[in-house]
């Protein structure tokens, strides 16, 4: 499956927040992300991702690995992605550096997701900040065949318009860029 997926900065943030807590109950996470790379950089020079992430809920915890592949739309950035729980967040890490994968860049996303139907799909819209990134930022994202992501992605613009957000405030940049960037 293709993740189908737009972000965008968020200049009024609170006026987006109170849109989305009309269309679905906002589930407040915190994902811990650790995205692995071959010693070489090799994944990021493929445009490949391999992420573990534990994402800490008010009653809850789960870690899921996820891979995606490079990118299938140059201009939205959407990727196949595989994604699975797994049981034991260290050993998920232990294997992948058992596998030889390296730790490349660790941060926090601090999150409030809302799953709801628009234009017949089901949509994931996450409001996030990184506290090294300035700003908030909007990803909307839905899982579709590749025969269908550019349908997917006119849908997504649709849904972001009527939260305000034009295709001025799209951005490709990546939270690993922008973290990595403040680091230096």
């Amino acid at each position: 499956m293709i993740e189908a997926e737009l972000k965008a900065r968020v200049h009024a943030p609170e006026a987006v927040m109170r849109r989305l807590d009309e269309l679905a109950e906002a589930r407040i996470e915190i994902y811990q992300d650790t995205y692995y790379d071959e010693p070489s950089g090799g994944l990021g020079k493929r445009d490949q991702e391999l992420r573990v992430r534990t994402v800490h809920g008010r009653d809850s915890m789960r870690t899921v690995l996820t891979f995606k592949g490079a990118a299938v739309d140059e201009a939205s950035g959407s990727k196949p992605e595989h994604e699975t729980r797994v049981e034991d967040s260290h050993e998920a890490h232990a294997i992948l550096q058992g596998l030889g994968y390296v730790p490349a860049i660790v941060f926090e996303k601090r999150c409030r997701n809302y799953n709801f139907e628009a234009r017949g799909r089901q949509l994931l819209a996450t409001l996030v900040r990184v506290a090294e990134v300035d700003g908030t930022f909007l990803e909307v994202e839905t899982l579709v065949d590749e025969d269908d992501v550019a349908s997917a992605l006119d849908d997504i613009r649709a849904v972001l318009a009527e939260l305000g957000i034009g295709p001025e405030d799209l951005t490709r940049e990546l939270y690993t860029d922008a973290v990595r960037a403040q680091r230096r």
